[in-house]
């Protein structure tokens, strides 16, 4: 019987007490752990070894971990999890905008941290095994943008990604699958509050504005409309593009 491999996490935390709790937390639950004291460390960690999860703090020695989480961002697909001391409700929306899929503050329950570890690690690995298990499925033209979601991406006119993350994508799609329609927070908050254990509306607000930002999405002519005290609507028809 082949046993499934063990998941890669990256640890970036320069506390060594902390960074040793979640390395001997991680490694009893069954993860494959490197750590990084610092942001260099991390990348040379990064481009030599694939992970499944980044745990990213944000007072690093040599970078500030929001910056740092653009680097990582180019490097992996992995979903990244802040787990910093700056904990107030601003750090948190910075995080996320700035590319977090989930935010944890200091001091924290090791149970919930590893609860975060594991629901964003089971959504990384469904998502890299869409491809070969499930069957395809059509492209989605929105505008002068392509939904594809066997590549879990949109494309604009020149064929370039738009480098969603995945809860991006799975908010875009659900808001292009339901054309002219305005969808609620409540609703859009169903398609992915199994992907992440601390979403809410204001989340979701941030999610939108990022893929708005990543698809060019602006002005008189925005695909997609906010409804004041609602929710979002997608405002263009839709087209399903032949393979």
């Amino acid at each position: 019987m082949i046993m499934p491999a063990k998941p890669n996490i990256l640890v970036v935390e320069d506390n060594l007490p902390v960074r040793e709790l979640m390395r001997e937390s991680l490694e009893e639950n069954g993860y494959v752990v490197f750590t990084a004291s610092s942001g260099g460390e991390a990348m040379r960690i990064l481009r030599v070894k694939g992970v499944d999860a980044v745990i990213l703090d944000l007072v690093l020695p040599d970078t500030d971990g929001l910056v740092l989480m653009t680097d990582i961002r180019k490097a992996t697909e992995a979903p990244v999890i802040v787990v910093s001391g700056k904990g107030t409700l601003v750090d948190k929306v910075v995080g996320l905008e700035m590319g977090a899929d989930d935010y944890l503050g200091k001091p924290f329950e090791v149970t919930e941290f590893l609860a975060r570890v594991k629901a964003n690690v089971r959504r990384f690995k469904k998502d890299a095994a869409r491809d070969s298990s499930v069957a395809r499925k059509p492209r989605i033209k929105f505008g002068s943008l392509v939904l594809d979601p066997n590549k879990f991406d949109v494309f604009d006119a020149r064929g370039k990604a738009c480098r969603l993350t995945a809860m991006e994508f799975r908010l875009l799609e659900a808001i292009v699958a339901a054309p002219n329609r305005v969808l609620s927070r409540e609703q859009l908050l169903e398609q992915v509050r199994a992907e992440a254990l601390n979403v809410n509306d204001r989340a979701i607000d941030i999610q939108v504005g990022r893929i708005r930002r990543k698809i060019g999405d602006k002005g008189k002519a925005s695909l997609i409309s906010t409804v004041r005290s609602v929710g979002y609507m997608l405002t263009c028809d839709t087209e399903v593009l032949p393979d």
